[in-house]
């Protein structure tokens, strides 16, 4: 490798590119592992924030990750995830404000909205929660909404893999770039000790010749 390609390889525009575009496939990495490994291994669900009731701690847009709890186990200022009628798909994600029991000795739960003044009107039972909100990420909700499931698993697909044969070609030049510059470094090595070889071999060679001059009487300037 000569010195400009090496500069180039080295300069503060290659470390930047470099270090950019690794943050970036970590970050991309992250969100995946994070959006769709983690729920799909815990059995929680994902779900797409549509009003402001939640503001600031979830505005519109943003993507909850909501796990199951134990109703038993929920405490006042959770927010949790349940069914505006029991067994109806529609959601909404409130927070628990109070704790009670009903007349039939059940434990139901007082909920409101961040943004909101006032309770909700009706008290939660057991079985509309659909657990509590685990983790959030602002934005990608939008994007999960607009994706069907035919078109996340191709688009997944097509990422993983992208981000796959990115990693490997990174990695791959950055090996090489190492090999590289080793052989590069055992050159120069190998060029200093050749001249100082070389030059000791010149010494030893006018040495000689001034001792076969000396012997044979005549005399040589060096």
């Amino acid at each position: 490798m000569d010195a400009k390609h090496r500069t180039q390889r080295s300069g503060p525009i290659w470390w930047i590119t470099s270090i950019v575009s690794w943050l970036l496939l970590f970050v991309l990495s992250a969100l995946i592992i994070a959006t769709i490994v983690v729920p799909y291994l815990a059995g929680a669900q994902r779900y797409t924030v549509l009003t402001g009731s939640m503001s600031p701690t979830y505005k519109p847009g943003s993507l909850i990750v909501v796990k199951e709890i134990d109703a038993s186990d929920l405490a006042i200022g959770t927010p949790i995830t349940f069914q505006l009628e029991s067994g109806q798909p529609t959601v909404v994600t409130h927070r628990v404000v109070a704790i009670s029991e009903n007349t039939r000795g059940e434990r139901v739960f007082t909920t409101q909205g961040d943004a909101n003044s006032i309770p909700d009107d009706k008290p939660v039972i057991p079985e509309q929660i659909r657990g509590k909100v685990w983790y959030s990420f602002p934005f990608l909700g939008y994007v999960h909404s607009w994706l069907t499931g035919e078109q996340r698993k191709i688009i997944l697909s097509v990422v993983v893999t992208a981000l796959a044969v990115y990693a490997v070609y990174m990695f791959i030049s950055g090996t090489r770039e190492s090999r590289r510059d080793r052989r590069g470094r055992t050159a120069n090595i190998d060029d200093v000790r050749l001249g100082d070889v070389q030059v000791d071999d010149a010494r030893i060679s006018d040495t000689a010749t001034a001792s076969h001059n000396e012997s044979t009487g005549h005399v040589t300037t060096l």
